[in-house]
């Protein structure tokens, strides 16, 4: 249960801009909140403290801890500019480490063992779509104006004082999912925020259908932004939309708004397979290449995907291997065991990843009671080896590679049970 003390509901103070200045504040107290206090987090508090310096969490992880969830990683932002945090950091005697994102104000802190990431606060100066010039600011609001959703927008003191001015908290407990302010101005500053916003809608939205108009009409004007994103920065988030909720809705949607020939899908993707598959697959946790190859019509569409968004050698792999196996490679319906045509597969491929792959077939397929089967199936060992074929008077390497290969279906039509001697003796008659 969320344990909150309502301080503050802050009225109008004033305009900035587009935005009306007024902010909310509550008191979190939760387990998870004080389970992220280590000796290493109070140590920086009192640094920052010390020089009287604001230090607040961040984003993601405030979005999480109001969730009732610990967050996997932790943000931190403060009015402290960068070359302030490293007088601190130096006389307090504090590593630093990974001095890459100092140019955009972020320097991290290596203390008991633990890396902490703290951000100055910022403004866009200069936005083209992919990145910002910023500048640092003591506003936090004005950084909040800056930030993609609204639920993304929130910040926490230490002392577990919520911060929120676009009612992100509100927003969280209603399972909306709406951008800071004006939609298609979020979206031009980085129009990665578009493949953001259905990443978080599958993680929080309640009904798989519950957009503002408004901001699916800003998605689909601006749906071209996306052709200058890099394919990798749209694989992350492609990937992690896929494994939330919604995931047949959202891509049904994002062909509806006109956005996969920019993001490396088909533009004439079978939808219709892939809302199929997305059934199937809702109890068996299918890895994100599985949902996408039912939108690929052939290897040729796999081939043009891996070219944008450059995919892993595995998932390509694994999006080659369903396109070509999803009709040909099925239960029998004839066989007494159906598990059989799977494992004769795996068998033959000789390939490490072989049964992975067929697990992820079978999940394509909805073939629940196999893939049952095949999770608790190991593959067998052939008993026979060149060696002992050798010893009966087989040299010839062609000679062997034929009688392993003959004795290899003849072990597959016993189950895979009978043994070396069992084997050896077919030579003989």
């Amino acid at each position: 249960m969320w344990m909150w003390s309502r301080i503050v509901g802050a009225g109008v103070i004033a305009r900035t801009g587009f935005f009306w200045r007024s902010v909310v504040t509550m008191q979190l107290r939760t387990s998870e909140f004080q389970s992220l206090f280590s000796a290493g987090l109070n140590e920086l508090t009192e640094v920052f403290e010390k020089h009287q310096y604001e230090l607040r969490i961040a984003g993601g992880a405030v979005r999480d801890l109001l969730s009732g969830k610990r967050p996997d990683d932790v943000d931190f932002a403060t009015t402290a500019t960068p070359e302030e945090m490293k007088r601190m950091f130096e006389a307090a005697g504090i590593r630093m480490i990974n001095n890459k994102g100092e140019k955009h104000g972020t320097i991290t802190a290596r203390l008991h063992n633990e890396n902490f990431e703290v951000t100055t606060l910022r403004v866009d100066v200069q936005t083209n779509g992919r990145h910002a010039e910023v500048e640092f600011t003591t506003d936090w609001q004005k950084d909040a104006e800056r930030r993609d959703l609204t639920i993304n927008s929130m910040f926490l003191g230490l002392d577990g004082t919520l911060y929120d001015y676009f009612q992100g908290y509100d927003d969280l407990l209603n399972q909306k999912i709406r951008f800071v302010g004006n939609a298609e101005q979020r979206i031009q500053e980085d129009y990665l925020r578009i493949l953001r916003y259905f990443r978080f809608y599958g993680r929080v939205a309640l009904k798989p259908d519950d957009h503002e108009p408004e901001t699916l009409a800003a998605i689909r004007k601006n749906g071209c932004g996306l052709a200058a994103i890099s394919g990798e920065r749209i694989w992350v988030e492609l990937k992690k939309m896929v494994t939330g909720s919604h995931v047949a809705h959202l891509l049904e949607l994002m062909y509806n708004l006109e956005l996969a020939q920019y993001i490396g899908l088909p533009p004439d993707g079978n939808v219709e397979e892939m809302k199929r598959v997305c059934q199937n697959t809702e109890t068996h946790s299918p890895k994100p290449m599985t949902i996408l190859a039912a939108l690929f019509h052939g290897p040729e569409e796999v081939e043009k995907m891996d070219i944008r968004l450059k995919v892993s050698r595995e998932e390509k792999t694994l999006a080659l291997f369903l396109v070509k196996h999803r009709k040909e490679l099925c239960k029998s319906d004839s066989e007494a065991n159906s598990l059989k045509p799977f494992t004769d597969f795996i068998i033959d491929s000789r390939e490490l990843d072989s049964q992975s792959k067929v697990c992820e077939l079978l999940k394509y397929q909805g073939e629940s009671k196999v893939l049952a089967e095949l999770c608790h199936w190991s593959i067998p060992r052939f008993p026979v080896n060149g060696h002992d074929l050798r010893r009966m008077g087989i040299n010839s390497g062609k000679d062997i590679g034929a009688t392993m290969q003959k004795l290899r279906d003849i072990w597959k039509k016993s189950n895979y049970v009978m043994d070396k001697e069992e084997l050896l003796s077919w030579l003989n008659t």
